[in-house]
């Protein structure tokens, strides 16, 4: 079977891991990079990304000229969370015939929160005859796609409840920057007032979950507020004081029929204790899964990333979700 040829769009830190997950998987080439910054342009993507080699593929400022040096397949597309902007570049991808696979949290289930956009960019992938998917560790698996498919052996469920904990001390410097971690209380108020700071997408996996299971959401909530250091900790990027932001909690709520459905718990605080994953499905039968210590943001956002190539190179065009495309799992090759 011949290769999977990729297109990364964004070397960021995300987008460089993504390269190193590409480069050592058989049936996937990287034969195209793009990213606009300086001092990329020009480099050879494997020794930007820390390969011990160059793989003979040099950084394009744009997305046409590279794909006029090389067939590709699927675009990976590692830019920024923001649907409305992520739109108007997976457009252009779509438009060059090319799949696109993205990390932008936005994108996971824009259906609710952007459906003129959404509508929009789902008619260009059609016509095209590409698809288009927005995935990642969460939102796109942990806290919607994962509860869903536990339901799946479930007569009947009444409610969920998804609870995320995570040691930030062991994510990246941009992670913990978002997360508010080294903030005084009102620089963080300050910021989350702005939008600046929060998780993305906790509207959207809650969007998701009501999708898959049929219900028909009368409203969400997204309550924000930060972890406050107890201690002083240094684990972090920065050193953190007693009394000062460690992290962020934030808890989202979707109600179906003016009862509080579905409930997802997200804490990512340096210094967490007893990082796990838990989901909490109410029914027949009641199900409690947890995984002790939590999954690692940061690689499993690349390794779904890498894995739902796979998948978005065989789903119907359009754009689409995780819950509509043919199963991710790992491939060796």
């Amino acid at each position: 079977m011949d290769s999977i040829r990729i297109m990364q769009v964004g070397i960021g830190p995300i987008g460089q891991k993504i390269v190193n997950y590409v480069h050592e998987r058989e049936g996937l080439d990287i034969v195209a990079a793009v990213d606009p910054a300086p001092d990329k342009v020009g480099m050879d993507v494997g020794r930007l990304c820390g390969l011990d080699a160059d793989l003979g593929v040099i950084v394009s400022s744009d997305p046409g000229s590279a794909v006029s040096a090389a067939k590709v397949d699927v675009a990976v597309l590692t830019t920024v969370s923001s649907f409305a902007a992520c739109a108007t570049q997976a457009a252009e991808l779509a438009k060059l015939g090319i799949n696109v696979v993205s990390t932008c949290e936005e994108m996971s289930y824009p259906w609710d929160t952007a459906p003129e956009t959404a509508g929009e960019l789902d008619e260009i992938a059609r016509a095209h005859n590409v698809a288009i998917l927005g995935t990642g560790v969460n939102p796109g698996f942990l806290m919607d796609f994962f509860p869903v498919a536990l339901s799946g052996v479930c007569q009947n469920v009444t409610s969920i409840r998804v609870s995320r904990l995570q040691d930030a001390a062991l994510r990246r410097i941009p992670f913990q920057q978002k997360i508010g971690a080294g903030l005084t209380l009102s620089e963080f108020e300050d910021k989350s007032n702005t939008g600046k700071l929060r998780h993305v997408g906790l509207t959207q996996s809650i969007q998701m979950i009501a999708a898959g299971l049929g219900w028909k959401l009368e409203k969400t909530e997204d309550i924000l507020t930060p972890v406050i250091a107890e201690t002083d900790i240094t684990a972090g990027y920065v050193p953190i004081n007693a009394g000062m932001a460690a992290g962020v909690r934030q808890i989202g709520k979707g109600w179906v029929n003016g009862t509080e459905r579905i409930t997802l718990d997200f804490i990512a605080a340096v210094g967490q204790p007893n990082p796990s994953d838990t989901i909490e499905i109410k029914g027949m039968p009641e199900i409690r899964s947890t995984i002790p210590g939590g999954v690692n943001g940061d690689i499993a956002t690349c390794a779904i990333t890498v894995n739902a190539i796979r998948s978005v190179a065989h789903a119907a065009p359009g754009l689409r979700t995780m819950i509509d495309i043919p199963a991710v799992s790992f491939f060796a090759g």
